[in-house]
């Protein structure tokens, strides 16, 4: 089924749809969650939690892309998880290294400013992403996005982990300059 068949699906209240998600996207989602919580159990919590999260924001919004709405729930769902089981302390897991590598880049201040300026940021990082060749553009998105590693990263690139992890860092580079030319504080 397409995925505007699925949808409609959600719009009729008919419970196929998450069958036919699950079945569609299910291990699209558990690998966005499970890179992100390196927890089979939890990923797994994420994933059933994207599907209600979907049945009940499906009525009000009819998504241009599926996987992406998708993914983005299961994402930010997966993040609430990885911030809730680990508010006391900062594990030594690849979501804390993620985090640190972008912390030179976006700040994480919760002024009023900040806040009304995330949309802007937002189209900000998305033109600069665009801007990128499709090499660096798949090797960044795959990082801080979906939360791979930079050795699987290295490794389905075909180059050492040296190499990926370079650049990574000079594309982290290039994105504070680019935020900072257009006047976000970092």
């Amino acid at each position: 089924m397409d995925d505007n068949g699925i949808i409609q699906l959600y719009w009729d209240r008919n419970e196929q749809a998450i069958t036919i998600t699950s079945d569609k996207y299910g291990h699209y989602c558990k690998a966005i969650a499970r890179n992100i919580l390196n927890s089979e159990e939890d990923a797994e919590e994420c994933v059933n939690d994207t599907y209600l999260n979907a049945w009940n924001s499906m009525p009000t919004h009819w998504p241009e892309q599926l996987a992406t709405f998708l993914g983005k729930i299961t994402r930010n769902l997966s993040f609430n998880k990885y911030k809730h089981n680990h508010t006391e302390k900062r594990g030594g897991g690849e979501m804390a290294l993620i985090l640190d590598e972008l912390t030179d880049c976006v700040s994480d201040a919760d002024d009023v400013e900040q806040i009304i300026d995330h949309q802007e940021l937002t189209k900000a990082i998305n033109l600069f992403v665009r801007s990128l060749s499709a090499n660096k553009r798949n090797i960044f998105v795959r990082r801080y996005w979906y939360a791979d590693s930079v050795s699987e990263i290295a490794k389905d690139y075909g180059m050492l982990q040296g190499t990926a992890s370079k650049t990574l860092d000079r594309t982290r580079k290039q994105l504070k300059v680019y935020l900072t030319e257009r006047g976000f504080e970092l």
